[in-house]
């Protein structure tokens, strides 16, 4: 067994891990302390003689490694004793079982003393099991700002007294809103990425879609959970669609939907059922805007009208800007471009969206359709100017040639 199969049985393990020592011990930073040890005990041992239980033995290791660290500390005789009376972990692992540690561990990482650039990172970590190295390179930020990231987060923790423990029902719902709205984070920036080369991060996009799975698992009974999941299915389903053999990007009206991933659609299909059971939230609504598409076999016969309902539903529930503006995309595929216009100019006379590439790009596009080729031009170029993605930005750029 290698690194590569000690690293994927840590992404599995890991937060069942973190949270069981964190319960025995009352010390998140200690029991992930623990964990990272006992992965990195196991890329010795392993390739010698893998263990018929990977998962147990982590448990185990990560345990010892735990005591360990109590001992050292002599004021803590009491949580040793606590732990060491714990029944052997390695005989407790459940590969199949989803418990409420994990449903904790989630809600400490993103509990709300937590600034949300430091909850996605503590998530990714401790809950996703990602690496330092990987997160840094999934959000374009240099390794020791992710470290510092996860170590102030830890001590933000320890110092707020956060217990673990899953909050009261009336508060749990309450919370989970933010547990959802990091989750929704990291999925949006692996699926357009807001800087660097790449248009697409599918690893860190899937990543998301696996904690939400989890999360739908912990949280049956949440349809907005079920919504978040549905929406991350039907928008991945596209991604092998979204871009070509060189890595440039695929707009919408121009992508192969033979290429688009059937089974995703499924999933997503079932997860929308599942979000409806009580209507519609911000994210069961995205996800039925997401459905139409998928069940649309070109832009020409997607069913416009029912989106603008939608996105009329979802500004009524959850006003933002980006809501009127891919609203205002919306009713320019409906009605015309000329209504669309005067949505996207009340949010630049409003200043609602200041420093986004995406007001300009919109606003250029549309007055292209109107004719209006040397304002579009400069609309175009301005938001090229703005925008962090380059590949994103390309497309932009060729847009303005075009209207020379």
């Amino acid at each position: 067994m290698g690194p590569a199969d000690v690293e994927a049985v840590w992404r599995i393990e890991s937060a069942r891990i973190v949270a069981a020592l964190t319960r025995l011990t009352g010390d998140f930073g200690l029991a992930e302390d623990a964990a990272q040890e006992a992965v990195a005990e196991a890329l010795v041992a392993w390739p010698g003689r893998a263990p018929d239980n990977p998962g147990g033995w982590l448990m185990a290791t990560a345990r010892r490694r735990a005591i360990d660290a109590i001992r050292r500390r002599s004021a803590l005789q009491s949580r040793y004793a606590l732990l060491a009376a714990a029944p052997a972990a390695a005989a407790d692992v459940d590969p199949d079982r989803i418990d409420d540690d994990v449903l904790a561990l989630m809600f400490v990482s993103c509990h709300p003393v937590l600034s949300p650039p430091a909850r996605v990172a503590l998530t990714l970590r401790v809950v996703g099991g990602l690496s330092s190295e990987e997160i840094a390179r999934a959000f374009l930020v240099p390794v020791p700002t992710v470290q510092a990231r996860i170590t102030r987060a830890k001590k933000t923790i320890a110092a707020a007294g956060v217990p673990f423990e899953l909050p009261a029902a009336g508060e749990r719902r309450e919370r989970l809103g933010g547990v959802l709205s990091v989750l929704y984070v990291i999925f949006t920036e692996g699926s357009s990425a807001t800087s660097g080369e790449r248009l697409v991060r599918p690893d860190v996009a899937y990543e998301a879609i696996r904690l939400t799975r989890t999360l739908t698992a912990l949280a049956p009974d949440e349809p907005e959970v079920h919504g978040l999941l549905a929406l991350c299915e039907l928008t991945a389903a596209r991604f092998p669609a979204r871009t070509g053999p060189d890595g440039s990007p695929v707009l919408l009206e121009d992508q192969d939907r033979r290429l688009w991933d059937v089974s995703a659609i499924r999933r997503g299909m079932d997860a929308l059922a599942k979000a409806s059971a009580r209507g519609f939230g911000p994210y069961g609504l995205q996800a039925a805007i997401a459905a139409v598409h998928a069940a649309a076999p070109s832009v020409q016969a997607t069913d416009w009208d029912r989106i603008v309902l939608l996105y009329e539903a979802l500004g009524r529930v959850a006003p933002s800007p980006v809501v009127e503006l891919n609203r205002a995309v919306a009713v320019a595929m409906a009605s015309g471009p000329a209504q669309a216009l005067s949505i996207v100019d009340e949010l630049v006379a409003a200043d609602r969206m200041p420093g986004s590439h995406l007001v300009p790009t919109v606003r250029g596009e549309l007055l292209a359709r109107l004719g209006r080729r040397s304002e579009a031009r400069a609309e175009l170029e301005l938001a090229a100017r703005l925008c962090g993605n380059e590949r994103e930005r390309s497309v932009l750029l060729a847009k303005v040639a075009a209207l020379r």
